[in-house]
């Protein structure tokens, strides 16, 4: 996922994917934990995503006001 596709998208694409990201991490720490996680590069790709996301929501917060 690029910063630039976030950015095309709207704030409520942005809350329910950030939402699915959040549900997809807290699946992911525990198939780790149980040992059943085969891609475990899902786990940092996942984090990047919700900090993208996370920034661009951000920045339009700080542009608004």
């Amino acid at each position: 996922m690029k910063a630039e596709d976030l950015r095309a998208k709207t704030d409520d694409e942005l809350t329910d994917q950030f939402k699915d990201l959040k549900k997809e991490a807290f699946n992911l720490r525990f198939q780790r934990a149980s040992g059943q996680l085969e891609n475990t590069a899902r786990v940092r790709q996942v984090r990047r995503d919700i900090a993208r996301i996370k920034t661009t929501l951000i920045e339009r917060r700080r542009a608004a006001s």
